[in-house]
């Protein structure tokens, strides 16, 4: 391949008034009400179906000579330090992509100050010209991947007139950023010879200075990640592009992972520990041989633009730290070179060299206020401005404080939280309008497994009478998978249950709001409606209640009292999607306060007895009754629970199975939609579901649980009744959706891979081996840890969120399962609430980029997921929670059992295959209802 007109950093020119500029792109900005064609296909040059118009763009744009706008000029005449900036400022722009907050995060350790983040539709033209021109807010820009293709304006946004006019800004494209960087100056963007999503590949270079420090070719150690459907078409690459970077087209390496590593892309990305097996031969497809490689990169002749095809922020990419840090390398040298220009202009202007060294002296000034106004508070203001956490002010009334210097940056809330929490923890009480609420405990040292464990303790002190109860049954212990459980029944005067349902028009919009029905303990009852929603109102009660942290000292485990429940997979509505299709059956959350509760700590065989009361009452009874009944908790009690649940009998063949929403062939016909989609750039990974309905009649509900937890014991399993709503939920989910403790650590353990137990031991290791070498699990299981390392990035402090576990394989009674582990420390001013809408739903559930997925699968299924793909836990009133991942569940619900179950679609499913996975996954849950219909 022709490498002709390479430039080393040294041959970097930077243009002047006289350069040749591009005309105008705006014809390229406007939203129709269909989206046009998106890409070319290579083989013959016609137009591909975007959705229903078939309209090919050429975007190679006419040059023209214009002149220099006042704006740029005003910017070439700012008097600069000679001296590599102590941090580079980067304006983010994020195409509505699920993994832009992993570049954040990599931002903010690279440059030393958090990057600034808009969506590509945030901004107009002028808006962001007056923050790159006029203010100087920026040194540089990235591009984020996102869903689509660059030549459909409704996804890209505003980011081919950005590269079209900011010839004289460093700019770095990633993904879909790439292909705009391509698609602006005039290349075909075209079908990939496969997409390839999750799964990673060789990378040769060039050596040009955005790889330098990086090794090239094959058996390098440079191995990337990829999710695209769609390349930059190499033949139809324009002169002012150079080609940097290839991969081949003919293989990819799966990612098998040295066990119990530690894997953190806060300061690094992957290194050689990791194992990287080559297991795909070259193959054709149609009969057409594939061209021998595929364009993994390019730069502009003579502007600062650069773009690489494949993901240096994903944790599995080698050397992709060192991307971002040449890029940043890269925007020092590009200033130092221009700002020399401009000052030896200025000395040959006979400038006065004494206004020089005063105008130095200010800027400076100014340029470190700015640095310490933007390191405490960039990614608390600017950083973070996805639109499900997003503040009162407008994207553009928060970067004006950022560029005008405003100094009193630090969130009000925030703050006021901080110091009330301070004086709380000194026993002082400013505000009279929260409640305070104070904790007792008693601890039973040993007593657990002397009265039976877990089951013992709910079926003698809640069997009897099951109406208002909840367990948080860590019934699968082994391993560490999990320590405490959680159990508690309609307890004293502050115990209420709450009933979420969203209005009508929150199916349509994501503003509708809801209805909230409270029930106290006395059982009166009050509805009253939410214009904010669900979250906002759980946010505003968290934040009301006052403590002291000197309760709960010597308690090993962080749910004290609280909200315990479930919130529906509809409230996705809260989080920035943008409709329901379809209404669920249930309500969207239900929720009891629990003022009374016990614990059990699996570990050391404790059980805890917990109450808590308003600080101007004192209440003991409840403890000195739950006290007597847990000691009397021998033979006769424990007896009569076992005979009160006995086990079922064989289910008999002339019992009516569960009945598919959607047949095999219309699931099929399912799979085979989202694979095309997949095809097309739109999804990465498509979680796609079905439910199984049954009616039932006189189902003994807590026989039911007591015999699934048995038959699949797992670490997040719950029992909830609420009678009020004819529901009781019998879950045995081995997935932690999301977790919080009491040092702000937030903790997601996605599962991605499942395939079945074997019948012998030998089978068994060997089908666990086959799960944990599969290509095509690796990369549903990576592409989710991406997701997830992203939605936690956007509530955690930069640099902290890494993955200590990465594609472990767990087994359970009837399947085995691929797990991983993501971390981060939450940033002060985020609350418990703001991590959960960060990352709900669960991005197991929904596949990748999040925000299109599910409006993709919003549109293919047929009914409401309803409590399924939800989650079930807690939120303590100190703002800890713990929530799972509704999977592998019984919903029971006005006369009828229904089970959802689903799985992730990639370029590499089987429709077949992802079937019989479906249909695995509700085999525990069904049979056990069948058992005891």
């Amino acid at each position: 391949m022709n490498l002709a007109l390479r430039l080393l950093p040294s041959e970097l020119t930077c243009p002047t008034s006289e350069d040749i500029q591009y005309a105008n792109v705006n014809f390229l900005l406007s939203k129709p009400s269909v989206r046009v064609a998106c890409f070319i296909k290579k083989d013959d040059v016609q137009p591909l179906n975007c959705d229903r118009k078939n309209v090919t763009i050429s975007c190679q744009l006419m040059h023209s000579h214009l002149e220099e706008s006042s704006k740029r000029k005003k910017r070439l005449q700012v008097p600069l330090p000679l001296q590599k900036l102590d941090f580079v400022r980067t304006l983010l722009i994020d195409n509505y992509d699920s993994y832009t907050y992993n570049i954040y995060q990599e931002l903010s350790v690279v440059n030393g100050v958090p990057p600034v983040v808009i969506q590509n539709d945030d901004w107009t033209w002028e808006e962001l010209s007056h923050y790159l021109y006029e203010e100087n807010a920026f040194d540089n820009i990235v591009i984020s991947p996102g869903p689509g293709s660059p030549a459909c304006p409704q996804d890209i946004g505003i980011c081919l007139q950005l590269l079209h006019k900011c010839w004289d800004i460093p700019v770095l494209g990633v993904c879909l950023g790439h292909q705009a960087l391509g698609y602006v100056h005039g290349a075909h963007i075209v079908h990939a010879p496969e997409p390839i999503h999750g799964r990673l590949s060789e990378v040769e270079h060039s050596g040009c200075e955005l790889f330098h420090g990086i090794p090239s070719g094959r058996n390098s150690g440079f191995k990337v990640v990829r999710y695209h459907s769609l390349v930059i078409d190499s033949e139809s690459l324009p002169e002012v592009l150079i080609p940097i970077a290839w991969t081949s087209s003919s293989n990819t390496l799966p990612f098998v992972g040295a066990k119990d590593h530690n894997i953190s892309n806060a300061l690094g990305t992957q290194t050689e520990q990791n194992v990287f097996v080559d297991s795909c031969s070259p193959k054709a497809g149609n009969g057409t041989p594939r061209s021998s490689r595929v364009l993994m990169g390019i730069k502009h002749c003579t502007r600062p633009h650069y773009g690489v095809q494949f993901h240096p922020e994903s944790v599995a990419t080698c050397h992709g730290s060192q991307i971002f840090k040449n890029f940043r390398d890269i925007t020092n040298e590009y200033w130092l070179r221009y700002k020399s220009s401009q000052s030896r202009e200025k000395r040959a202007h006979s400038y006065d060299i004494q206004i020089t060294i005063e105008f130095l002296a200010i800027y400076l000034s100014s340029k470190l206020s700015l640095a310490h106004m933007q390191v405490s508070s960039a990614s608390r203001h600017c950083g973070d401005l996805h639109r499900s956490i997003s503040s009162e002010t407008s994207t553009v009334d928060q970067l004006n404080k950022v560029v005008n210097g405003h100094r009193h940056m630090v969130d009000d809330n925030a703050e006021k939280t901080r110091l009330e929490k301070c004086n709380v923890a000194n026993g002082h009480h400013a505000r009279t309008d929260r409640k305070c609420l104070k904790l007792k405990w008693r601890k039973c040292t040993h007593l657990a497994s002397q009265v039976g464990g877990a089951k013992g303790i709910f079926c003698g002190l809640f069997g009897h009478e099951t109406e208002n109860t909840f367990w948080l049954d860590s019934s699968s212990t082994e391993k560490g998978r999990a320590r405490f459980s959680f159990m508690g029944g309609k307890g004293g005067s502050l115990w209420k249950h709450l009933t979420f349902r969203l209005s009508d028009q929150s199916d349509r919009c994501s503003k509708g709001g809801g209805y909230l029905s409270m029930e106290n303990c006395q059982g009166s009852t009050e509805t009253r409606f939410l214009e904010e929603g669900f979250f906002d109102f759980l946010n505003k009660e968290l934040q009301s209640y006052h403590y002291d942290e000197k309760d709960y000292e010597g308690l090993p485990f962080d749910f004290h009292g609280g909200y315990v429940g479930y919130i529906g997979y509809n409230l996705k509505s809260e989080c920035c999607v943008t409709s329901n299709r379809n209404k669920s059956k249930t309500p969207d959350a239900c929720f009891f306060f629990a003022d009374n509760l016990i614990a059990i700590d699996h570990k050391n065989d404790n059980v805890y007895i917990l109450a808590i009361h308003e600080e101007s009452s004192s209440m003991t009874q409840w403890l000195d009754d739950a006290e007597e009944k847990l000691l009397n908790l021998y033979g006769s009690e424990i007896m009569g629970s076992e005979k009160q649940y006995p086990h079922p009998l064989t289910c008999s063949s002339q019992k009516v199975g569960f009945a598919a929403e959607k047949s095999r062939e219309q699931y099929i016909k399912d799979v085979k939609k989202c694979l095309e989609y997949i095809k097309d750039g739109e999804s990465y990974e498509l979680c796609l579901t079905n439910q199984m309905r049954k009616p039932i009649k006189n189902l003994d509900s807590l026989g039911l649980y007591l015999h699934l937890r048995e038959r699949n014991p797992a670490p997040y399993a719950a029992w909830l009744n609420f009678p009020k709503e004819d529901l009781c939920i019998c879950c045995s989910s081995p997935e932690r959706f999301l977790q919080l403790d009491r040092n702000d650590i937030l903790e997601a353990k996605p599962i991605k891979g499942t395939i079945a137990r074997g019948a012998t031991a030998e089978e068994d290791e060997r089908l666990k081996l086959k799960l944990q070498l599969s290509e095509k699990d690796q990369a549903e299981n990576l592409m989710i840890v991406d997701l997830l390392r992203n939605d936690l990035g956007r509530v955690c402090d930069p640099g902290s969120v890494h993955v200590p576990r990465l594609m472990d394989v767990e087994s359970y009674a009837t399947v085995h399962t691929m797990v991983s582990t993501i971390r981060g420390k939450k940033r002060s001013d985020a609350s418990a609430v703001d991590c959960v809408k960060a990352a709900f739903p669960g991005g197991s559930m929904t596949g990748a980029p999040k925000l299109r997925s599910m409006e993709l699968l919003d549109s293919i299924e047929s009914c409401s997921r309803g409590i399924y793909s939800g989650c079930i836990g807690f939120f303590s009133y100190n703002q800890t929670f713990d929530l799972n991942i509704v999977i592998r569940t019984v919903i029971i619900h006005d006369g009828e059992a229904s089970i959802g179950a689903g799985g992730a679609i990639v370029s590499l499913s089987n429709p077949e295959d992802e079937y019989k996975e479906m249909i695995l996954k509700t085999k525990a849950p069904a049979k056990a209802v069948l058992d005891f219909e």
